[in-house]
């Protein structure tokens, strides 16, 4: 008997000094950044073919990009003023004019990235790290890939598709 309460006895003290280890350690509140960047996420019309960014002075917001469909400028807007500790939204997102050329190349250019093999991994999910972008004809790559190949393949891949002006490719390495 004196065993089995001596038992007990180190494993009561093994799990009072093991439970700051498994104790959820506290976390710092999300900042205002990270608040506003989970709203935009949250968009439901926010697509493989639009760009929202934003800058963060003080509890003012500043949204700029690019977006493919009038009332996402305005959802952007509205979101980000629900956002507690922002007093003020400055929306400088340019609305894409509505082009059945653009919408043709838009979906070219998604298949010729995200259908080629090597790139598919960037397409799985709800969160698309490639962003394509159309305006009058000209394509831009924006977002982030995990390596110098990537961003040269999505470039290359875009580069393939017909009726393309040009195409400027703002994607970013991963560190």
């Amino acid at each position: 008997m004196k065993i089995l309460q001596r038992k007990l006895l180190v494993l009561a003290a093994l799990a009072v000094a093991a439970a700051p280890m498994f104790a959820k350690s506290p976390k710092n509140p999300p900042s205002l950044a990270d608040k506003v960047m989970h709203e935009l996420n949250m968009l439901p019309y926010y697509t493989v073919f639009d760009d929202v960014s934003f800058r963060v002075d003080g509890s003012t917001v500043t949204l700029f990009g690019d977006v493919t469909q009038p009332w996402l400028k305005t959802d952007a807007e509205n979101a980000v003023k629900q956002v507690e500790g922002v007093t003020r939204v400055n929306n400088e997102i340019n609305v894409l004019p509505l082009s059945p050329m653009d919408h043709q190349i838009r979906l070219a250019e998604y298949r010729a990235i995200y259908g080629y093999p090597a790139l598919q991994r960037y397409g799985v999910g709800n969160y698309r790290p490639i962003r394509i972008i159309v305006n009058n004809g000209h394509v831009k790559l924006v977002g982030t890939v995990s390596s110098e190949m990537d961003k040269q393949l999505a470039y290359t891949r875009a580069n393939s598709v017909p009726n393309v002006f040009s195409v400027e490719n703002d994607l970013q390495v991963q560190k």
